[in-house]
């Protein structure tokens, strides 16, 4: 990339590595105050972000078949994804999807660089497409919200701040309200709401933490969250090479830099930069894309598009600023298929295929069937041994599901129950016990293998392997 110098907010030059966008000299933070975006791109970002808000605020309250669509409850371990329940028992499903996620990120990072942070993330869609946009609503654009940080305290100015304060608090109780529906579902949130506090304090309290949290990351932490805290940004660097699309500065075309002359021949020589710095003013992170892609820029495109209303504005072509890769500006020319992205696909494609595999074959029930520790065997009146067992049948399904235990081996075997073992509750766990009856002849001293199979309204579900513990003198009839 460019080994440019770029003056910040502050006047002072520097290697744009040696320091952050958003940190003075001094080492004490600046404000950003981007300028308000407008162009083809951040309209294209827009209606993705409402779109995807949309999907954010109503997924808690969308059921299928009177079932959440998405339900993450940690505190209870029931889980919903879709509408369809999962268990802790899935752990391996829910570490395998994640995996696949993760890989997917590297596959899309490597082709598209940090894409996800401007157009998907919810911290950047929050940010720029909700509490900058009430900023800018009653603050105004970024000159008149830097005189107004600079005013004395007068009656206008508080105004304005409570209620640019007040709006992003009511809106952060709202997000985590939101957050808690995920957790608890809508119908536990709804009761929350509708009772009173007295009797959801442990409720309140988390409601009022998380409030706190997102005020204060879309408050005050703001751009820092994608910068300093993170990781995204740091991995990017591993992930990225000379092939990887991004928002790019085409210094071939643009350098060297030249102000604006009125006269043609005062800008021959130059490149189509006019160095007006726009491209810095709007960027929500302070840095200057024209040092080179750096771990800062979140690919909002919000520099394309000034870059492009100035181009319009001095008739010079547009794409001075573009989506592109290095290799994309240095030769003309673009290499998505590289051996390395091949490679993430391949690692993709598998996982993929076994995570699809595992979730089409995943049991509706799953039983678990163990003699009971501590308990050697019992002589029944018949003259038969029997030892005690207990059951355990988890149904993820959100039906009843009717259930039968039977013996696959020893075939003489009998299951004599000890309570009600004929029904599974939905999204519920059945736990029982039962002895199993063996006559004296054909066993060993020891154990013993048995079979169980699990019926589900009719229809084979799995099978069980347990063991069954008879005396040493199992051949004598007696105790």
């Amino acid at each position: 990339m460019t080994t440019s110098k770029a003056t910040d907010n502050t006047g002072y030059k520097e290697a744009y590595r040696d320091h952050l966008g958003n940190v003075t000299q001094e080492g004490k933070r600046l404000k950003i105050h981007p300028q308000r975006p407008v162009g083809r791109h951040h309209s294209v970002r827009r209606i993705v972000s409402w779109v995807l808000l949309a999907i954010l605020f109503t997924g808690p309250f969308v059921e299928i078949g009177g079932h959440p669509l998405l339900l993450l409850n940690i505190l209870e371990r029931k889980f919903v994804l879709f509408g369809v329940p999962f268990w802790p028992q899935d752990l391996h499903l829910f570490l395998l999807a994640v995996l696949s996620l993760v890989v997917f990120i590297v596959l899309f990072t490597a082709v598209f660089g940090r894409i996800w942070c401007g157009w998907v993330c919810p911290q950047t869609i929050f940010m720029e497409m909700i509490f900058r946009k009430i900023e800018y609503w009653i603050e105004g654009d970024a000159a008149m919200q830097r005189r107004l940080d600079r005013e004395p305290w007068t009656q206008v100015k508080i105004l304005k701040k409570m209620l640019k304060h007040g709006v992003f608090f009511a809106i952060s109780f709202l997000i985590a309200n939101t957050f808690l529906a995920y957790i608890s579902g809508s119908g536990p949130l709804w009761q929350i709401i509708t009772d009173p506090p007295s009797e959801h304090l442990q409720g309140l309290f988390s409601i009022s933490i998380f409030s706190l949290v997102f005020y204060g990351v879309f408050a005050r932490f703001r751009e820092q969250a994608c910068i300093i805290v993170c990781p995204y940004g740091r991995w990017q660097s591993a992930m990225v090479n000379e092939d990887t699309i991004a928002v790019t500065y085409d210094y071939r075309r643009g350098e060297p830099r030249a102000k604006l002359k009125r006269a043609e021949h005062e800008t021959e020589g130059t490149g189509d930069c006019i160095d007006c710095g726009q491209c810095v003013q709007v960027c929500p992170t302070g840095i200057d894309i024209r040092n080179g892609i750096q771990l800062e820029c979140v690919n909002c495109t919000a520099c394309i598009d000034a870059c492009d209303a100035i181009m319009d504005k001095v008739e010079r072509p547009r794409g001075l600023i573009r989506y592109s890769s290095y290799r994309g500006i240095e030769e003309n020319r673009r290499k998505l298929l590289t051996p390395r992205v091949l490679a993430y696909a391949a690692v993709l494609a598998v996982l993929l295929g076994v995570v699809t595999y595992l979730f089409a074959t995943r049991d509706q029930l799953q039983a678990v069937i163990l003699r009971e520790p501590g308990k050697l065997h019992t002589n029944l009146a018949d003259g038969r041994l029997a030892n005690f067992y207990s059951v355990k049948i988890i149904n993820k399904t959100f039906a009843e599901v009717p259930v039968e235990i039977r013996v696959v081996e020893p075939a003489a075997a009998e299951i004599i129950s000890l309570g009600d073992l004929a029904q599974v509750p939905p999204q519920g766990m059945l736990v029982g016990r039962f002895l199993l009856a063996l006559p004296r002849e054909g066993l060993m001293p020891g154990r013993n293998p048995v079979g169980f199979a699990i019926y589900a309204d009719g229809r084979f579900v799995s099978a069980v392997e347990s063991a069954f513990l008879a005396p040493h003198n199992v051949q004598k009839k007696g105790s």
